[in-house]
């Protein structure tokens, strides 16, 4: 074989190692020369047809385990130690999860669950139920609006069965979607909360990530302001439990009647709404010649362009009302709410501000969303009224209001003042034999305390130096030795280990 054949063998060799490398379900590559060597026959050969340059091997690619070129080469069936040792070591694996993921090792889960906890605590007080749905939903779900900017950030593919789905980048049409499967068999209002995990593949930045968790709550069959109210009064009690104040944090609220309401009064297109709702969402993230210029670009004219950023600027209701007039439903919708939340006691908590719109299509009526005063985070929770969303699905719509919150800012808000709590590991027992012999005494000993409820580690094969260390790091409240001459009169040692004080119990009475 000559020198240009022999090189072109190695080239093909090589890329087909590594293509079968992907495709394996194993994470080995075969150990032997011989085995190589098979791996390039001809039916494997047709399957690698392109051009070797034509096809690399995506470099973010991480491999279990790689063979070098010259493996390849070995088709003669030699296996010496000499051509296994041209195999190259198993490269390194990348620890970390995908870029915007997380993982969460004992002491952030500890965290998360508290936070959940309390999403759990203050839900169950409001009477609202706990649903769930799949992570995994249909494609289109969410993009039955365009211009939105989630419809960018989807993780969407095609199934192995032809079907476009998506890992759900946020929850409100799964509930949608439940909601109209259930049909007549629930009663309204429905009021629903979830915890569940989205996905948007978008620009991080402090808080935000491409994956996170959210706890939803949402009121279906409530078409009064009483809902919102519910809603607010929900995030508020939240808040309070975690120990955040209104100078910690304040809720913004306005309606997108308000910009409808605009819009009328300079004759917009209605087709043009969603459009200029995704566009005035971005006040406060752009300068306002920016988005002077996307509006125009829509078609809207300079006045209206004008008059829309001037009305969407007001800070004050009652100017609000000196603008539109009172009998405009947004005005009207929004005083009701300011003095609903009088009576439930968080006014200090809410402010009135136009531009608040939101930016997913399918808001009708009030809209809120919570920052930070101090303005160092995007926004912590938001949520409205979508009164006509179930109709997008092709059935009668019900109106419906809702939130979204949000794990990572929240967390990143009492890291920043301070408030997230010390939640240390915590085991009530410990369970030592001292003996090898009382091993068996001690499995007994620690299952009869689990069936009575207790958190119980079973620790064997240690001095108990070490046992006294790792009940000091788990938090143990107990520390029990089952010992010999104790065990002979049905007994074993228990020591309380916040005050040292140790006696002896019967084992069956052990609680």
């Amino acid at each position: 074989m000559n020198g240009p054949e022999k090189q072109a063998q190695r080239k093909e060799g090589s890329y087909l190692i590594f293509a079968e490398a992907e495709q394996s379900s194993s994470p080995f590559l075969p150990s032997s020369a011989t085995a190589m060597a098979s791996a390039s026959s001809a039916a494997s050969l047709r399957l690698l047809r392109r051009p070797i340059g034509l096809a690399p091997l995506r470099p973010a690619r991480r491999l279990l385990c790689v063979a070098s070129p010259t493996a390849a080469l070995a088709t003669d069936g030699d296996s010496s130690p000499a051509s296994s040792a041209s195999m190259a070591q198993p490269a390194v694996v990348d620890v970390n999860p995908p870029r915007g993921t997380r993982d969460f090792p004992p002491e952030e889960m500890r965290l998360r669950s508290w936070l959940f906890d309390n999403f759990r605590e203050v839900s169950r007080s409001m009477a609202f139920e706990e649903v769930d749905f799949p992570v995994l939903e249909s494609e289109a779900l969410f993009i039955r609006k365009a211009g939105e900017e989630i419809t960018q950030q989807l993780y969407n593919f095609e199934d192995k069965g032809g079907r476009r789905v998506v890992l759900r980048p946020e929850i409100t049409p799964s509930l949608a979607r439940l909601v109209i499967k259930q049909g007549k068999s629930v009663s309204l209002p429905l009021k629903w909360f979830t915890i569940g995990q989205c996905w948007r593949y978008e620009r991080m930045t402090r808080g935000r990530r491409r994956e996170h968790y959210q706890w939803n709550m949402d009121i279906f069959g409530m078409p009064k302001v009483r809902a919102e109210a519910e809603l607010i009064q929900a995030i508020v009690l939240l808040f309070e439990r975690l120990g955040i104040t209104s100078s910690d944090v304040g809720i913004r609220l306005s309606s997108r009647k308000v910009l409808q309401a605009v819009l009328d009064m300079y004759s917009v297109p209605q087709h043009l709404f969603t459009q200029v709702c995704v566009i005035v969402d971005k006040l406060g993230k752009l300068s306002r010649e920016e988005i002077e210029k996307e509006l125009i670009s829509t078609g809207l004219s300079s006045e209206a362009v004008q008059g829309i950023i001037e009305v969407l600027s007001l800070k004050s209701l009652s100017k609000l009302e000196e603008v539109l007039g009172s009998g405009v439903e947004a005005v009207a919708d929004l005083k009701k709410l300011f003095s609903l939340a009088e009576q439930y006691g968080y006014a200090d908590w809410i402010c009135f501000d136009a531009s608040v719109v939101r930016g997913l299509a399918y808001y009708t009526g009030i809209v809120f969303e919570a920052f930070d005063r101090e303005g160092e985070l995007r926004a912590i929770c938001g949520g409205g009224r979508y009164d006509r969303l179930l109709s997008t699905f092709g059935t009668e719509d019900v109106p419906a209001c809702g939130f979204g919150f949000g794990d990572a800012v929240i967390v990143e808000l009492l890291k920043e003042k301070g408030l997230l709590p010390d939640l240390p590991r915590q085991i009530d027992d410990i369970v030592f034999p001292l003996d090898e012999e009382l091993e068996g005494p001690a499995s007994s000993v620690a299952s009869s305390l689990r069936k009575k409820g207790r958190s119980v580690d079973l620790v064997e094969d240690k001095r108990l130096k070490w046992v006294f260390k790792h009940a000091e790091r788990i938090n143990a409240s107990r520390l029990i030795l089952v010992g010999k001459s104790e065990w002979e009169r049905g007994m074993v040692r228990v020591k309380i280990l916040s005050t040292r004080e140790e006696f002896e119990v019967k084992a069956g009475e052990l609680q």
